[in-house]
């Protein structure tokens, strides 16, 4: 195959063309190519006046490939040369089978991989599956009646499950592409294997997770939902065992070989962990806000008259500043046509994400608007000072909304005017259960909010109309990414042998994709022992 990068069409273009503009980028007649495969589809916006969609595709043709190379006289086309991923198979299964905690991107595919390996691993997820969790979530966000052991952050496919399912990344690594395939093969729309930022949707992933699940216990692995790790059992400096806590008391699963692939929301298996022993440190995260636009204005701001061209979809903005003072503020999952959705995880507590379903077709764009935080920053130099800092800002988010997880929210014209939001703009939040209007300085840290007042002009700037003053946004954004690292060495195993901190929960991803990919390498270092 010849692989042909940067071919611009307009999005008004049929994908018919694509064959004709390879035909060009080569120099031969289109009907020498007898088969075209997309390999990526971006949006260049840079010239509003003329938005463009650039491929990258490999195209099989008649004739010598390096004869048609060297008459086309093209540095953008060149014979294709992927590295591929092959997962590997190990040696002999052990007589102690793998135990994987938590179901999220991180524990679902290193049990893929250990599942083809012959590994049959158990899988203890605290939460349900992705049906029952739906509709517990669902009854959460109608009522106000939070479960704490299943929700937005506890379950089947973990936290990403309602955040959309982006999957971009920016690590380069062969396993994304395998990554990618799997999900696609599990249901996921199959332009996830070219599109730029590809996505799934929140929709769509319910069913792509059951799948996955379900190949995994094809090939002899186990998935037991309300199953919570409790303690590590150890003997000599190595894992011997895990209890776990299910609705049929505490038992005891033997084990070598453990990993903590938590998310980054399990605050009671951190401190259960702390108490134990097991090597941890804080590490800097990000707090805020979710901020809403009208997604009608940021797709005018972003490609101007092509705003409505259906091969565009809704368009998106990823926004960073830094200040004068050294501080900076950023934009973080985005969520074009998305909904703010109600995340907490602990009773008494108030959490901001957002979500989008696969078609994006939602009123309002929405994004986390963060705050970097270091552990110089937590009130509590402890440990586990990034998670009681991210406790003390729900609760003061709880009590300001009005304690029924109603989430405290403002204007942003207001917010920098430093005066109580009493009615909305043109605006309407998407946050369920509802939005309380107040003054976000009572309820968010002078850390955050100067940060925030400073950076939303220059923002502004960056995206007309970003800061403007009937924007709301509802507080607070605590989840970004984990507050601990679960330390472990170069064989990806704690001071404890056989303890395999993984994922984001242990503080090694930031996504879907990095967290997958994390899980995989923790496989294969298992099936390497």
């Amino acid at each position: 195959m010849i692989r042909i990068r940067d071919i611009s069409l307009p999005p008004q273009q049929d994908m018919a063309q694509l064959v004709y503009a390879a035909a060009r980028q080569l120099r031969i007649d289109h009907t020498q190519i007898k088969q075209l495969d997309i390999k990526k589809r971006s949006v260049d916006a840079r010239k509003k006046n003329d938005v463009r969609l650039i491929y990258t595709v490999d195209v099989l043709v008649k004739g010598r490939e390096d004869k048609i190379l060297k008459m086309a006289h093209n540095p953008k086309a060149a014979i294709a040369q992927d590295r591929l991923y092959t997962p590997p198979k190990g040696k002999a299964a052990p007589v102690d089978r793998p135990v994987i905690v938590g179901f999220g991107p991180a524990g679902m595919f290193c049990a893929l991989v250990l599942a083809q390996a012959g590994y049959r691993p158990i899988v203890l997820e605290r939460g349900q599956d992705a049906k029952t969790r739906q509709e517990i979530v669902r009854k959460f966000w109608e009522t106000g009646e939070l479960d704490p052991s299943c929700n937005v952050q506890f379950g089947e496919g973990g936290a990403g499950t309602f955040s959309d399912g982006k999957l971009n990344t920016g690590v380069n690594n062969p396993r994304n592409y395998w990554v990618l395939e799997q999900f696609a093969n599990a249901g996921a729309g199959a332009e996830i294997l070219f599109d730029a930022k590809p996505h799934i949707g929140t929709d769509v992933l319910v069913n792509v997770v059951q799948n996955l699940r379900e190949e995994i216990i094809a090939l002899g692995g186990e998935v037991r939902f309300g199953a919570k790790l409790t303690a590590i059992k150890t003997e000599g400096g190595r894992v011997t065992g895990a209890i776990v806590e299910t609705q049929d008391g505490a038992q005891e699963i033997s084990c070598r070989d453990l990993v903590l692939a938590l998310g980054h929301s399990a605050r009671d298996t951190f401190r259960m962990l702390e108490k134990s022993g097991v090597p941890m440190q804080p590490k800097a995260f990000s707090m805020g806000v979710r901020i809403e636009h009208p997604q009608r204005m940021i797709s005018d701001s972003q490609y101007g008259a092509f705003a409505e061209n259906p091969a565009l979809g809704a368009a998106d903005y990823k926004l960073n500043v830094k200040l004068p003072d050294g501080t900076s503020a950023y934009t973080f999952c985005m969520c074009p046509g998305g909904y703010v959705v109600a995340a907490a995880s602990e009773e008494g507590g108030v959490v901001t994400n957002g979500m989008s379903n696969c078609a994006r077709d939602g009123q309002n764009a929405n994004a986390a608007l963060l705050v970097t935080l270091t552990p110089e920053d937590f009130p509590d130099k402890g440990t586990l000072g990034g998670v009681r800092y991210q406790q003390q800002l729900e609760r003061a988010a709880f009590e300001a909304g009005g304690k029924n997880y109603h989430a405290p929210a403002q204007l942003v014209g207001d917010f920098l005017a430093h005066r109580p939001s009493t009615a909305l703009g043109n605006v309407q939040p998407t946050y369920r259960p509802g939005v309380t209007l107040c003054d976000l300085h009572e309820v968010l840290p002078e850390r955050i909010t100067k940060v925030l007042e400073n950076a939303l002009p220059e923002l502004d700037k960056k995206l007309h109309g970003f800061a403007s003053p009937d924007a709301v946004m509802t507080a607070p954004e605590t989840r970004s990414s984990s507050p601990v690292r679960i330390l472990r060495g170069e064989n990806r195993q704690s001071d404890i042998s056989g303890l395999y901190p993984c994922g984001e929960g242990a503080g090694y991803a930031g996504g879907i994709m990095s967290a997958a990919v994390d899980g995989i390498l923790t496989a294969e270092a298992i099936l390497n022992e």
